[in-house]
């Protein structure tokens, strides 16, 4: 008698077929995904499970949407002659972010921007990112030096050669991740402070690159949008990312404790902790460094605003 057609049979195969076809389209879809390296700027003086914390909230919101894959975080510190008060010398604090991201397989510290002589715009930093992205460029180090793990003192004195701003360049890669700003709603709201920023370069950074901005519960960074035109026009490149699981950690308050003698353990990573303390690196006259001296982005842009409104 001949076996008789079973429909279950044919369905079976139509479904093996559809898995495999799903199989092979795993891939495309997830090239339609925007790459993303999330830039995180900073003091990081000195750098804290905070800051670490950053990076995973923002990774889990932006691949959580579907429309992005984050595929790297950068830890750029900010060079010494950001001169604010308290900043200690710049390769500790390379050092202790390299010791914090010891144990991270995405997250990274940059040196170029701490290597300058002079103070560099935040915007700069991100085209310089980009533009390493957009070049290819991830195959020559030596623009972008990175720290041995860890403990180990850099020559840097080899890096400087390489270590001069790149001509600007406003990035317009296609199929090239893309640098995202990450930070803290204290620097959206910094966009406010008289010539601390200039308005040109906000508007850069909101549009060209965007913005991974993490809040508390409870914050008014939706309010402070929707007061700034800049930032009202460009929202939908500025993603807010809540923080419900209250961190109240920053550097400020770890410099404190440790000027009183008190403990930091749990708010900064043990590495970090156990460096400070062979170094002595945070104390009462750590604090005093730069006391008096003007902040170099209110003293650049403080002067540019002098010198444009004389010219008119």
């Amino acid at each position: 008698m001949p076996a008789l057609w079973n429909p279950d049979h044919n369905n079976i195969g139509i479904r093996g077929l559809h898995l495999d076809q799903q199989l092979q389209l795993l891939p495309m879809d997830s090239s339609k995904k925007t790459e993303v390296v999330l830039l995180a700027c900073g003091s990081f003086n000195p750098i804290t499970n905070m800051h670490l914390r950053l990076f995973e909230l923002a990774k889990d919101y932006l691949n959580a949407t579907g429309e992005y894959k984050v595929i790297k975080g950068i830890i750029s510190p900010v060079g010494d002659a950001y001169k604010k008060k308290g900043l200690i010398p710049a390769h500790h604090r390379i050092i202790m972010a390299e010791l914090a991201t010891k144990n991270s397989h995405w997250v990274e510290v940059d040196t170029w921007e701490s290597l300058q002589k002079e103070w560099v715009e935040t915007v700069k930093v991100l085209r310089h990112h980009q533009e390493k992205l957009a070049t290819g460029s991830r195959s020559h180090p030596q623009s972008s030096p990175v720290l041995e793990r860890p403990g180990r003192k850099r020559k840097w004195a080899d890096q400087k050669q390489d270590s001069s701003p790149q001509k600007p360049q406003e990035p317009k890669p296609t199929g090239v991740p893309r640098v995202k700003l990450l930070c803290g709603a204290d620097l959206l709201e910094s966009f406010s402070v008289p010539n601390l920023w200039k308005m040109e370069d906000i508007t850069q950074i909101v549009a060209n690159f965007g913005l991974i901005c993490v809040t508390r519960a409870g914050s008014d960074a939706q309010k402070f949008i929707y007061e700034s035109d800049v930032l009202w026009r460009h929202q939908s490149n500025i993603h807010l990312v809540t923080e419900w699981i209250t961190n109240d950690i920053s550097s400020t308050k770890i410099r404190r404790a440790l000027r009183r003698g008190q403990s930091i353990r749990y708010l900064v990573p043990d590495l970090v902790q156990e460096y400070i303390e062979e170094h002595d690196l945070y104390n009462s006259e750590s604090e005093d460094r730069n006391a008096g001296v003007t902040l170099a982005p209110l003293q650049r842009n403080t002067s540019e605003a002098k010198h444009n409104h004389s010219t008119r």
